[in-house]
């Protein structure tokens, strides 16, 4: 079964930083999988726009490379490609000079058409380049900004970029970007819960025991410690990605699908979180960072040896208990971690149940486990349920606990689209949903604020772990002291 294609009108993307990593590894090939899905039509163009000199035909052998090295074989289909890379230009362009921007403003044109500017670069340069979009007059009114995490440090930089980006650009004209948002997985739990009767009469605290999200990676810094040492796992991953997942498994039904409606009731869910502080941090959380080990079947070094000062206390790992204060969720916690060099490459979200009230069966039947829903986002995403039944054969009652699976790639023809091919033609249409709003970016770091000022405040330090494992002794401590474990099983 595939889904209706529904082509966009013809647009302009300039993407700046256009000949950068983020470019090459996917945004290249997202636009490329939605022009030989037939979605991008006519002449919509995208233009790179980078510091370098290069010649428009230079741009296009980048592509080129760039589809051959990250796209599977069969994607690459010279007659497509050939066709895609027509779209391409490419204009030198100085965030901090004059250089480029009569150029770029030129090749533009006067057409009314949707232009979007994609900030691929670091945030630094983002109030300069929307101050030169607004200066040579190319915003128009159906313009589109797209900007990247990291948005601010912290909440005080946050309010500052936000405000800087506010300045040339509207609120509906700016989308703040979160790959997660576009996975299929993610939106399918909105339509798990607000598309069936069977899952919101129970989506509350007295049929729900807890909540898992696990954003695990088996990579560690890979040539970005000096940036990571700055930021750290809960300022690169919890603040945006983590949150971001809890909302919605958290928020209350919208009154409907509208961008506004939705990112209102995510606000809610961050402005009910409960205040982590110097108080309850050293309790509540656990900060871990990956020493030397083994990963992916070879010997890996540890984090500090990454870094040229060989010294930090920066985290690779943080595990969080949550907890929600509103009627929906109280008495509910919310476990997060998130790591780098951990066992298993898997983000996934998991809806513990609570037990049955009363067990009728004999102990010969076997222990009677409760009910989880799983949600797995990366790798081969699927939705499981595990449910428990009758084990088939004679010999009386036994009970084992199996798998209700839907995986995307069984179940549909063709694979799940990246999460980038879905938000950057959603930018295109306009559709915010999938976005980040302003109120929503600043809500977060408010509560995300304290929690680093505690680890301060309270001096609490790295738990070290070894590379390839799940993490420090005290995450397993987090959760086992509440009487449950990690959910470390793949759903599929």
């Amino acid at each position: 079964m595939t889904s209706q294609i529904i082509p966009v009108d013809p647009f302009d993307y300039v993407v700046f930083g256009g000949t950068g990593d983020l470019s090459e590894r996917k945004l290249i090939p997202a636009l490329y999988r939605r022009t030989a899905d037939g979605q991008i039509v006519g002449g919509s163009r995208i233009i790179g726009a980078a510091r370098g000199e290069m010649r428009s035909e230079e741009f296009r052998e980048f592509a080129r490379k760039a589809l051959k090295e990250h796209l599977p074989a069969k994607e690459f289909k010279e007659e497509t490609v050939a066709a895609f890379l027509e779209r391409l230009h490419y204009v030198p362009v100085d965030a901090k000079s004059d250089r480029g921007w009569s150029d770029l403003a030129e090749l533009l044109g006067e057409e009314d058409r949707v232009r979007a500017f994609y900030l691929a670069v670091g945030p630094s340069i983002f109030g300069e380049i929307a101050a030169r979009l607004h200066s040579t007059g190319l915003i128009r009114e159906r313009s589109r900004l797209v900007i990247e995490k990291p948005i601010g440090h912290d909440l005080a930089s946050a309010n500052a970029l936000n405000e800087i980006v506010g300045t040339h650009f509207r609120e509906d004209q700016i989308f703040r970007i979160d790959h997660y948002l576009g996975k299929e997985t993610v939106q399918n739990l909105m339509a798990l819960r607000f598309g069936n009767a069977l899952y919101e009469p129970v989506w509350n605290s007295a049929h729900i025991d807890h909540v898992q999200i696990t954003v695990a990676e088996t990579l560690g810094v890979e040539g970005r410690a000096d940036y990571y040492d700055r930021s750290g796992a809960i300022r690169d991953m919890v603040q945006n990605h983590l949150l971001q997942l809890l909302c919605l498994v958290a928020m209350e039904p919208p009154s409907h699908m509208d961008a506004d409606a939705v990112r209102d009731e995510k606000l809610k869910v961050l402005r009910s979180l409960e205040p982590i502080t110097e108080a309850n941090a050293d309790r509540l959380t656990v900060r871990g960072q990956y020493g030397a080990g083994a990963s992916n079947g070879g010997a890996v070094e540890g984090y500090l040896d990454a870094l040229e000062s060989g010294k930090s206390d920066t985290e690779t790992f943080v595990a969080i208990k949550a907890e929600i204060g509103n009627w929906r969720w109280a008495g509910v916690p919310f476990y997060l971690r998130t790591g780098k060099r951990l066992a298993k490459r898997v983000s996934e979200i998991v809806i513990q149940f609570k037990p049955a009230p009363h067990n009728i069966f004999d102990r010969e039947a076997g222990k009677l486990q409760s009910n989880r829903l799983v949600l797995r986002l990366q790798p081969d995403e699927a939705v499981s349920q595990m449910i428990m039944i009758k084990d088939p054969g004679p010999g009386g009652m036994r009970l084992r606990q199996v798998a209700l699976d839907m995986s995307f790639a069984d179940r549909f023809d063709a694979d799940a689209p990246d999460a980038y091919e879905r938000l950057l033609l959603d930018v295109i249409r306009g559709n915010a949903t999938l976005f980040m709003r302003r109120d929503e970016v600043e809500a977060a770091w408010r509560w995300v604020d304290p929690i680093i000022a505690g680890w301060e405040e309270a001096s609490v330090k790295c738990q070290k772990y070894t590379a390839g494992t799940w993490g420090p002794s005290g995450s397993i401590a987090l959760i086992e002291r509440d009487g449950r474990t990690w959910h470390e099983e793949s759903v599929g």
